[in-house]
């Protein structure tokens, strides 16, 4: 498992958020930029990063942890591989290139429902780091559909929208007949 040592040891001081899921209406409302990076912002990257990795997933956003300000967070690192956690302030996307790649794109907040989404193949992205440094890298692949997916949370956009109506709304009934099933 990714970083399962380090893993164990924030556990133990942090607690897991609970990962709203649709229908909720905060999912599709636009997360205001965060003013000043404190602690309390610290702390809450910090408890959105354990909450990922145990859900599990790649990314999380403020919105899907019902918090309306513009954080991120995602490590897209294979098992294997050390963990490449990135916690993001503020990001945002300032270049996109023309290619576009189609990835299978799934949501913590639309559990069991994937598909594939035609994204930029690469992009590159601005943002603040937990410390308040401007930090900026190049995304391609994964990193690249991750960051877009979850940067389209804060701006109130599910993957679902990026689907053909026919497919989109397929999705959406299915996941409102469990919603009613769940007692949701």
């Amino acid at each position: 498992m990714k970083s399962q040592l380090g893993r164990e040891v924030v556990k133990k001081q942090m607690p897991l958020l609970p990962i709203i899921k649709v229908p909720d209406p905060v999912l599709r409302q636009k997360a205001a930029p965060v003013t000043e990076i404190d602690a309390a912002v610290r702390q809450q990257l910090d408890d959105m990063a354990e909450t990922m990795y145990e859900a599990p997933g790649i990314g999380l956003a403020a919105n899907q942890v019902n918090s309306l300000v513009r954080l991120v967070v995602m490590d897209c690192a294979a098992d294997e591989e050390q963990a490449r956690l990135l916690q993001m302030v503020n990001p945002e996307i300032i270049t996109v290139s023309e290619e576009s790649a189609r990835l299978e794109e799934g949501c913590l907040s639309i559990p069991g429902f994937t598909a594939e989404v035609d994204r930029p193949a690469e992009v590159t992205a601005r943002w603040l780091d937990p410390q308040g440094a401007q930090q900026e890298a190049a995304f391609s692949g994964l990193e690249a559909a991750c960051i877009q997916h979850e940067i389209d949370h804060l701006n109130g956009v599910l993957f679902i929208d990026h689907l053909s109506r026919l497919k989109r709304d397929m999705i959406w009934r299915k996941v409102l007949k469990e919603a009613r099933s769940n007692g949701d």
